[in-house]
């Protein structure tokens, strides 16, 4: 059975200078939280998709691994992914690639046997699945 998840944008005005609002119904973590082209393309505090594309994968690939360990008969002591999303700016902005920084601790396997694990959480987590761009990684164990 399937299912579906939701999130909600408003924008407001032009791309400069306009802003908007982020929201996620379902889990209530975003309730209007703001975005605009300075929290996107600047320094200014709020937030933007890219930065929301790189927690849902940071997040989407700890619980694959996750799953991968459990079925392989392992439970990680810890998982800490950061998701890197870069961008390009020509000719328009768009997403590259991302780069994935993973260091586990994962008691009684190989740091071998953990990159295998780890790698096939980087080709099969449904993030980097739907994203369409190159995904890299750096792994680390212990």
């Amino acid at each position: 059975m399937g299912f579906k998840r939701h999130a909600t944008a408003h924008w407001e005005g032009n791309l400069e200078t306009g802003q908007g609002r982020m929201s996620t119904p379902q889990s209530g973590l975003f309730d209007g939280t703001r975005y605009s082209f300075k929290t996107r393309f600047g320094d200014e505090k709020g937030s933007n998709p890219e930065e929301l594309l790189a927690a849902a994968h940071a997040g989407c690939y700890s619980m694959a691994l996750s799953f991968i360990l459990q079925n392989a008969g392992h439970t990680a002591e810890r998982i800490d992914t950061r998701a890197d999303v870069q961008m390009e700016m020509s000719p328009g902005p768009h997403a590259t690639g991302v780069h994935l920084t993973v260091s586990a601790k994962v008691p009684g396997i190989s740091a071998e046997e953990f990159a295998g694990f780890a790698e096939n959480a980087k080709e099969n987590c449904v993030i980097s699945k739907a994203l369409g761009i190159p995904v890299t990684m750096d792994a680390t164990f212990g």
